[in-house]
C-alpha cells in the first residue's frame, strides 16, 4: 500500500548486485548510454562488472538496508539470479544484467503491484528475481498484475535509430509495435500519475497502463529537454507534498500541473569526472528517496545537495551510495517502496 513518493515509509525492497553483467549490445543501449562507454559495453558484453565495484556497491547496499531498518522501515531484498546463463525466445538470445534496480521494473501503485514490459532484451526475466516477494504480498491481499509480456521482435525498434542533430524533434529507439514500459519512467503524486515517453515507453505502454489503472488515477505525461530520456526520476523528483526538485538543464519550463508547488532546481552534481558512470549521467544525484516529508536520502559526498535540501526545510539523512551510482541508479532506482502510511489524496 503506496501512494505517494513521500508519506511514512514503513517497508521497502532494497535490490541486489549479486552476478551484476554488462548485457549484450543492442541499439537500446546506443540510445541511452554514455557514449565515452559503448566501447566498454560492446567489448565486455556478457561478461561481469568489475569485481570490486560490484563488491564496493554490495556494501553500500547492505549499508542502505541497516540505515532503513535503524528507521524502523523492513526492508526486503530479491533473490539472486545467474545473470550470465543465456536464454532464448523465437526470435532473439541474451542474458541477463542484474536485479539492483527494482524502481524500474516493479511499479507499485495503492495496493496492486505490476510487473512492467520491460524493452531491454535483458532485462526480460528480471522481475523474477522478485516473485517470491511478489506472490507473498498477493497472498497478504495485493493485486498483482503482469502487463503483457512483449516479444521483443526487432520490429519494436527503430533499426534505423540514430542521434537527432541540433534542432532535430526528439526520435524514440522504441516503435509502437506493442506495449513497453519501465516503472521508473513515472512518479507517484496521489491519484495523479506524472510521466514521460522515453527510450523505453512508449505511447502503447502509456495507453496500456492508462486504461488498466481506470478512472481512479490521472495520468500526465510530459516531455523535457533530455536528449536521452530513460526514467524520469532524475529530471522530476516530488520530495514533499507541494515541493518538487527539478532539473534545471532538462526543465527549463516546469509544467503548469505545479504551478502551486514549489520548486527546488537541483545544483549541479559535483561527481568527479574520474567516477565510472556506465549507464546514467551526474544528475543521477537527484535520483532521491524520502523517507517522510521532512526526511530524504542523499549521497553523504554531494554537499551541494544536501545544503540545498536544509535549506528547503528537509532533513538530510546522509548515507554513502557513490559505487552505486556506476550501475546506473540511487536510491530512488534501487528501492521500491511497498508500504507507506497514508491515504489516496488529490495534490493538484
Amino acid at each position: 500500500m503506496s501512494h505517494n513518493e513521500w508519506d511514512p515509509l514503513e517497508e521497502v525492497i532494497v535490490g541486489i548486485v549479486d552476478d551484476a553483467t554488462f548485457p549484450p549490445w543492442h541499439l537500446t543501449l546506443s540510445a541511452v548510454l554514455p557514449a565515452q562507454h559503448h566501447g566498454t559495453f560492446r567489448d565486455r558484453a556478457g561478461r561481469p562488472f568489475p569485481l570490486e565495484l560490484v563488491e564496493a556497491a554490495r556494501r553500500e547496499l547492505d549499508g542502505l538496508a541497516r540505515l532503513l531498518e535503524a528507521e524502523g522501515v523492513t526492508v526486503r531484498r530479491p533473490e539472486p539470479l545467474p545473470q550470465r546463463r543465456g536464454y532464448t525466445t523465437l526470435d532473439w538470445t541474451s542474458t541477463g544484467m542484474y536485479a539492483a534496480m527494482p524502481r524500474d521494473v516493479l511499479l507499485v501503485l495503492g495496493d496492486q503491484i505490476i510487473e512492467c514490459p520491460t524493452a531491454w532484451r535483458s532485462r526480460y526475466y528480471e522481475t523474477l528475481a522478485y516473485r517470491p516477494l511478489i506472490k507473498e504480498y498477493f497472498r497478504n491481499g495485493a493485486r498483482w498484475s503482469t502487463a503483457p509480456k512483449p516479444e521483443l521482435k526487432d520490429e519494436q525498434y527503430d533499426l534505423d535509430w540514430a542521434e537527432p542533430g541540433a534542432g532535430e524533434p526528439q526520435r524514440l529507439v522504441v516503435t509502437e509495435f506493442e506495449p513497453t514500459f519501465d516503472a521508473a519512467d513515472f512518479i507517484r503524486c496521489g491519484r495523479d500519475i506524472i510521466g514521460q515517453k522515453s527510450h523505453v515507453t512508449n505511447e502503447f505502454g502509456v495507453q496500456w497502463l492508462a486504461r488498466h489503472l481506470g478512472e481512479e488515477y490521472r495520468l500526465h505525461i510530459f516531455e523535457f529537454a533530455d536528449a536521452h530520456p530513460m526514467h524520469i526520476d532524475a529530471t522530476l523528483m516530488p520530495l514533499a507534498p507541494g515541493k518538487l526538485l527539478v532539473n534545471p538543464e532538462r526543465v527549463p519550463q516546469v509544467p503548469e500541473l505545479f504551478k502551486d508547488w514549489e520548486i527546488i532546481p537541483a545544483p549541479q552534481p559535483v561527481m568527479p569526472d574520474s567516477h565510472p558512470l556506465y549507464f546514467t549521467s551526474k544528475w543521477i544525484n537527484m535520483n532521491l528517496l524520502s523517507l517522510d516529508e521532512n526526511r530524504v536520502l542523499v549521497e553523504r559526498q554531494d554537499e551541494p545537495m544536501i545544503s540545498v535540501l536544509k535549506k528547503h526545510g528537509f532533513t538530510p539523512v546522509k548515507c554513502d551510495f557513490r559505487h552505486f551510482n556506476s550501475f546506473g541508479g540511487s536510491f530512488h532506482c534501487a528501492t521500491v517502496d511497498v508500504r507507506r502510511r497514508g491515504s489516496l489524496q488529490s495534490y493538484f
